[in-house]
């Protein structure tokens, strides 16, 4: 039984933080305008040009434009929890190493080998898109040459792909020995592709708006703004969360910011509000150039702009295709090797991936193998199967790092490794008995006030008239927490089987069943009072999330789990 305790406390220990934060083995040399474009380059992506169509047409038409707002302040809700944590923790590897700080060792390896997974398969999907963008323009000669000469190595198999794919083998390659040559040249890239891509999104809005026919959005027989309903709006909105993918890029980057702690969080924010704005605008100027039900699912821009007679404007869009995917890849190639380099400098891979080459101080062998890997799948693999996986698995971690969160916030203050602000009436000096003797009325006031103030000791514990509540009160501070979080997380779970699983019983009021939901729905605010009711840590020097957003973000996260 001690062997297992042992075992036990070795797989949830956590990692101790360095008391200087900023050293690394990399390069500290991006600023705030690179992170954004970085955020900004590495979530638009192709997704504008393919998934506004699919969205418009099948889901949600016109109130696609609110789609995209609801998903947005839902990945800020995650965003801002990676803000933090990279203020906090400046290094590479992002969500593992917020895990492994805050949960515990396991729980830090899972995580890690989970978004080393999702930027490999994540890469391989942009290059195969990337090389379809190319073949198209080409009406498909390259996939027919390569069928010709080298044949079908798949028929059936969903996993494989038909053919080989070489083009997108070789953009991986080139984008990945982009990455190696330096993070400066990485952003650079990165925000030149960005910047020309947003030049193609001004002239697409511009041109759309050319052609406005407000009807679309309120005459009936167009199908309004709602042809598909509020619920189709909703439905929409699981469907664009996954347009704002790439946000936490921004928190891998932290370990090669000037100043993270202000970097990230403005990054973060900036990209986002900027990333919805465009997703907004675009959409509207689709969905006002041309009925819903017109929308084209694979060419929806270039197909709009021939129904008003600009039939040269599809070069544009092509060309802002092949910009946004190449800016998405360099996202995707610019994190996999620094989450890979982040676990193998904690010991947690093999330790070679963690060498840094002293000229472009960079994670060259962590580039190498994985930049390889991701080459490998892009050319056998059919991804399309894969992007589930991918998806799962991001919303895991989002999820896991908002529990972080959490947890982080209600430890008691022995176990908290971060500066903390000084409690107040600490910071200055005492005054002298003669002072005190001419002290006025007003300023005994405010001394009153501040010896009220809440201690750091108090951080984790039960709030001062809540202290004796049966059961938690035995908890040691933090724990109670703790297990709220993880018994809140199985409740919402559940909730969101019912909700998929069980829809069909909800809808014909099946008693059992909504009886079902009903006691679910009070447990989850019985148990989030338990969080709550104790004392939150609100003395951090770093940038902090505001709790109200907090206290939503598994909850959010879950409810688009049930509409995608």
């Amino acid at each position: 039984m001690e062997h297992v305790k042992k075992v036990f406390r070795k797989m949830t220990r956590v990692k101790t933080i360095p008391e200087d934060m900023h050293e690394t083995s990399l390069r500290r040399c991006l600023n705030t305008f690179d992170m954004t474009l970085l955020g900004i380059g590495h979530m638009i992506g192709a997704g504008i040009y393919v998934l506004t169509g699919t969205v418009v047409r099948k889901k949600a038409g016109a109130s696609a434009v609110l789609s995209y707002m609801f998903a947005g302040v839902t990945a800020l809700f995650s965003a801002l929890c990676y803000a933090e944590f990279g203020a906090r923790v400046p290094k590479a590897g992002s969500a593992y190493s917020y895990t492994y700080v805050t949960i515990g060792e396991i729980w830090g390896f899972t995580i890690g080998w989970n978004i080393i997974l999702e930027h490999m398969i994540g890469t391989a999907s942009v290059a195969r898109a990337w090389s379809g963008a190319v073949d198209s323009v080409f009406n498909g000669a390259i996939r027919n040459g390569t069928l010709a000469h080298i044949g079908y190595i798949s028929h059936d198999n969903p996993w494989v792909s038909d053919y080989p794919d070489f083009l997108a083998t070789a953009i991986t390659i080139v984008v990945f020995m982009v990455v190696g040559s330096g993070a400066k040249a990485s952003i650079h890239f990165n925000s030149a592709f960005t910047l020309l891509n947003g030049l193609v999104i001004l002239f697409i809005v511009c041109a759309g708006f050319s052609y406005t026919n407000s009807a679309y959005w309120t005459d009936s027989q167009y199908g309004g703004f709602f042809p598909f309903g509020f619920g189709g709006t909703l439905g929409g909105a699981a469907s664009c969360f996954f347009a704002f993918i790439g946000f936490e890029g921004i928190a891998v980057s932290s370990e090669e910011a000037k100043n993270p702690e202000k970097s990230v969080p403005i990054a973060t924010i900036i990209s986002l509000v900027v990333v919805t704005v465009i997703y907004m605008t675009v959409t509207s100027a689709l969905t006002l150039m041309v009925p819903f039900y017109e929308v084209s699912l694979t060419a929806a821009f270039p197909d709009a702009f021939m129904s008003v007679g600009l039939e040269w404007a599809k070069y544009f869009v092509a060309i802002g295709t092949l910009l946004g995917i190449t800016s998405s890849l360099l996202g995707s190639a610019y994190s996999l090797p620094r989450c890979v380099y982040a676990m193998a400098e904690d010991g947690l891979f093999f330790s070679f991936l963690a060498r840094v080459h002293p000229k472009t101080q960079t994670p060259l062998w962590a580039i190498a193998v994985f930049g390889g890997l991701s080459g490998l799948m892009a050319l056998l693999f059919e991804i399309d199967t894969l992007v589930e996986f991918m998806s799962i698995g991001t919303l895991f971690a989002y999820t896991i790092v908002a529990a972080s969160i959490i947890i982080l916030r209600y430890l008691p203050v022995d176990r908290c490794q971060f500066q903390l602000k000084p409690e107040e009436g600490t910071a200055g000096a005492q005054p002298t008995s003669s002072e005190q003797d001419t002290v006025s009325e007003e300023t005994s006031e405010k001394a009153a006030i501040v010896k009220k103030s809440k201690s750091h000791d108090d951080f984790g514990k039960l709030r001062q008239n809540l202290r004796e509540m049966p059961v938690l009160k035995r908890f040691d501070p933090g724990n109670g927490v703790i297990w709220a979080v993880v018994v809140l997380g199985v409740l919402l779970a559940g909730m969101s089987a019912l909700l998929v699983y069980g829809f069909g019983y909800l809808r014909e009021g099946a008693w059992w069943s909504i009886a079902l939901l009903v006691v679910l729905f009070i447990l989850v605010v019985f148990f989030y009072m338990v969080i709550v009711a104790h004392e939150q840590n609100n003395a951090f020097v770093t940038f902090q999330v505001s709790g109200d957003f907090i206290s939503n973000e598994t909850r959010t996260q879950r409810q688009w789990e049930f509409h995608f």
